[in-house]
C-alpha cells in the first residue's frame, strides 16, 4: 500500500505570529468519516481558541497529539487514511515523519509598521508581494489588525494585504475630530494615497465594512471588489449590551463576557485575548475615542448609519459574508439586497466569521482575485 493514500494532518498556523499550539478538544473520534471543511479539533494558541477544519477528507485512524500537549507549528496531529491503509503501515508513517523545527516568534514574522499620515499615526501590517491591487482589511470597532490574524497568511499567499488600525485603535493615534463615518473613511482613504495603493481589494467587517461601503460609494475607482463581512450600516439593529459593557468594563472577567458575544462558540475567548483588549483601553485617549465613535454611529442603541441604497449602485463585484448565529448584528440584515450582491451566511458562524469560519471566508475572499491566464 503506498503512502500517498495516507494524509498527515498538522498544527495549522493560526496568524503570522503563531509558532506553538495544543489540540484541546477533539471533535472525531477514531475509525469516524471526515469530510473536507469539517471541524476535527479545537486548536488552542496564546491568543484565540479556534475550530480547526479538516484540510482533507477521509477515515480518522488515529489522533496523534496528545489533549494539552505543546506542539510546534506543522507537528503532526493526526492522520487520515482508507480502511485498507493497516495498521502497521500507520506506524511506520508516524515513526517516519519528521517534525519541524521549533519555530522563534522573531523569525520571518512581518511586523506591523507606523507612519504618519495627514498628521496622525497610522500602524499597519504589509504582507505578501503579489501583483494587481492589493486586499485591505479594515477591523470593526474595538479591534485592530489583528482581527486578521487567521485570514492575512491565506491571502498574502495569492495577493499583497495590508491591514490596518482605524484612528482611535490599536497602535493607531487615539485623536478624533468627531469619530463619525466620515472622518474613518478619510483616514483609510489617506492611508491608501500615502501608499500609493490606486486601487484594492476593500474587505471590511463590522464598522470597518460600513466604511469599506462608504468608500466604494464615493470613489468606485478605489474599490476592485468589495467584501462586507458582518457589516453595519445595513439595518437599524444592534446589540446595545455589547456596544456599552465593551467600552465600561474595566476589569478581565467581566470584559471577557463581553467579547463571548462575538463568537457563536464563548469558550473561543482567551483570558489574553481579554487581557490585550483592556491593554489597549488603557491606552491615553483610548476609551475617549471609544465613545466618540459609538456616539457618532450607535446612539440610542441604534446603528445610526444607513448604506443600503449605496450598493445598489455599485459596479465592482460586491460579497456580504455573515455569521448566522451573530449575536451583535443580525444575519437577517442581509436580506433583500441588490440581486449582484452574492450574500453568504455560514450558519455556524458568530459576528467574527472571519475566525470561526476562516477556510470557508477565506476561499470566498481569493474568489475575488482575477483568475490568471491558463
Amino acid at each position: 500500500m503506498s503512502g500517498s493514500v495516507i494524509t498527515a494532518i498538522t498544527l495549522p498556523k493560526f496568524g503570522l505570529a503563531m509558532t506553538e499550539g495544543k489540540v484541546v478538544v477533539w471533535h472525531k473520534e477514531e475509525g469516524e468519516l471526515v469530510e473536507r471543511g469539517e471541524e476535527i479539533a479545537d486548536i488552542e494558541t496564546s491568543k484565540i481558541t479556534n475550530g480547526y477544519q479538516s484540510p482533507a477528507a477521509g477515515i480518522l485512524r488515529r489522533r496523534v497529539a496528545m489533549l494539552g500537549e505543546d506542539l510546534p507549528v506543522g507537528a503532526l496531529i493526526a492522520i487520515l487514511a482508507p480502511a485498507a491503509v493497516t495498521d502497521e503501515e500507520i506506524e511506520r508513517f508516524i515513526a517516519g515523519f519528521v517534525a519541524p523545527a521549533r519555530e522563534k516568534a522573531e523569525e520571518g514574522t512581518p511586523a506591523p509598521e507606523t507612519r504618519e499620515i495627514g498628521g496622525r499615526m497610522t500602524r499597519f501590517l504589509r504582507v505578501g508581494n503579489g501583483e494587481g491591487p492589493p486586499f485591505v482589511l479594515i477591523h470593526g470597532f474595538g479591534g485592530d489588525l489583528n482581527s486578521w490574524m487567521f485570514n492575512t497568511p491565506t491571502l498574502a499567499a495569492k495577493a499583497t494585504v495590508y491591514a490596518l488600525d482605524l484612528p482611535g485603535h490599536g497602535g493607531s493615534s487615539k485623536t478624533l475630530a468627531t469619530g463619525d463615518l466620515a472622518e474613518l473613511v478619510a483616514a483609510v482613504r489617506a492611508f491608501l494615497v500615502a501608499e500609493g495603493i490606486v486601487t484594492a481589494h476593500l474587505v471590511g467587517h463590522s464598522l470597518g465594512g460600513a466604511v469599506a461601503l462608504a468608500l466604494a460609494r464615493d470613489e468606485p475607482a478605489r474599490a476592485a471588489s468589495l467584501s462586507l463581512i458582518a457589516p453595519a450600516g445595513l439595518g437599524a439593529e444592534i446589540n446595545r449590551e455589547f456596544i456599552e459593557g465593551f467600552i465600561t468594563a474595566e476589569r478581565r472577567r467581566p470584559l471577557q463576557v463581553v467579547l463571548e458575544k462575538l463568537f457563536a462558540d464563548p469558550a473561543l475567548v482567551s483570558r489574553e485575548m481579554a487581557e490585550d483588549v483592556l491593554r489597549y483601553k488603557r491606552l491615553d485617549g483610548a476609551l475617549t475615542a471609544l465613545k466618540a465613535i459609538a456616539a457618532a454611529h450607535f446612539a440610542d442603541g441604534l446603528q445610526q448609519i444607513d448604506l443600503r441604497r449605496a450598493l445598489a449602485g455599485l459596479a465592482m463585484p460586491v460579497q456580504v459574508l455573515w455569521g448566522g448565529r451573530d449575536a451583535i448584528l443580525p444575519s437577517r440584515q442581509a436580506e433583500g439586497l441588490p440581486e449582484a450582491v452574492a450574500v453568504h451566511v455560514f450558519p455556524e458562524a458568530g459576528h467574527m466569521p472571519q475566525m470561526e469560519a476562516m477556510a470557508a471566508v477565506n476561499e470566498r475572499l481569493l474568489r475575488m482575485l482575477p483568475t490568471p491566464p491558463k
